[in-house]
């Protein structure tokens, strides 16, 4: 199995949980998620199979979509539900102008600082368990891409609000930070993600129907083809010789005079250092990046997989 699965996770698994039922449903040893989600949310988790494993790092890049649910009034230590009462706020002289202003500052590119309940390393241990032995440690803040952010519904203390953010953007964080700038407090109550670079909520598989579609025979009808995650980028599609060229590590050479069997696609401002190559029958070959002037092969997949590109 080589591609990649849109896996709605279900409140209360983990995202490795979702891979080990994965490996264990589909016998395949190669798999990972991309973009993890914390237990309590729910939403879209793309598992990667076989060589889709090898475009995870891809995602990192993909814009991501959450709708989360903020709690006005109480800050916790782990920025969510599940965290201990750390501040209570009086939150009943705010109104949905202030809030909307509030929200509007988070637009953008912003510094935000990881909580501390979270999968960060701080020397070589993950910050969570350190939070839960009780220790606290300095993190510094970094910067994260807001690209959209609006409420969707106002019922005090209760708001619901969509964010179209990059990558390392932590909810959680932006939850408790628009409640420090509110004054009262404000923690994540819920958090649905409802997109992840070209996967949607609503085309999502629950684990179920999962399950019984590699029981039945017609799972291939949810595996997306592994180079799914770079159908922004320039795509170039090359003859035999050049394939051959590339196998080999050897850069990719756009040649003229050939009868027009090289074919490229106009370049994309999302990836100007990066394409991806096909053969000339459809197969998705590698992805290639741009370095001095040519096209070295970052990743040659030994197993083409059939794609439109």
């Amino acid at each position: 199995m080589d591609g990649i699965l849109n896996i709605n996770k279900p409140q209360g698994c983990t995202s490795f949980s979702i891979v080990a039922q994965v490996k264990r449903l589909t016998g395949e040893r190669r798999v990972g998620h991309a973009g993890t989600l914390d237990p309590a949310a729910t939403g879209v988790l793309p598992i990667c199979l076989g060589q889709g494993t090898r475009v995870t790092e891809f995602f990192m890049e993909a814009a991501k979509t959450y709708r989360a649910q903020v709690e006005l009034g109480v800050a916790t230590d782990t920025y969510d539900a599940t965290g201990k009462v750390m501040q209570r706020g009086d939150f009943s002289g705010i109104g949905l102008r202030q809030f909307e202003a509030a929200l509007a500052s988070f637009n953008g590119l912003i510094a935000q600082t990881p909580p501390m309940y979270s999968a960060l390393k701080h020397h070589g241990q993950r910050l969570y368990r350190l939070a839960r032995a009780g220790i606290n440690v300095d993190r510094k803040s970094r910067p994260v891409k807001i690209y959209h952010i609006e409420l969707i519904n106002w019922q005090p203390p209760a708001a619901t609000i969509e964010v179209e953010c990059g990558k390392g953007t932590y909810i959680r964080s932006l939850a408790h930070d628009l409640g420090q700038s509110l004054g009262c407090g404000a923690y994540l109550k819920s958090l649905i993600r409802l997109s992840c670079g070209p996967f949607d909520l609503n085309d999502a598989v629950s684990m179920p129907l999962l399950e019984d579609a590699l029981r039945y025979g017609y799972w291939q009808h949810f595996v997306y083809p592994l180079d799914v995650v770079l159908q922004s980028w320039k795509a170039v599609v090359v003859n035999d010789e050049s394939s051959q060229a590339i196998k080999s590590g050897q850069p990719w050479l756009p040649k003229t005079g050939n009868g027009g069997r090289e074919i490229e696609s106009p370049a994309s401002p999302t990836s100007p250092s990066h394409c991806r190559a096909y053969t000339l029958d459809g197969s998705f070959l590698a992805v290639l990046r741009l370095e001095r002037g040519q096209w070295q092969p970052e990743k040659v997949f030994s197993k083409p997989s059939r794609s439109d590109c």
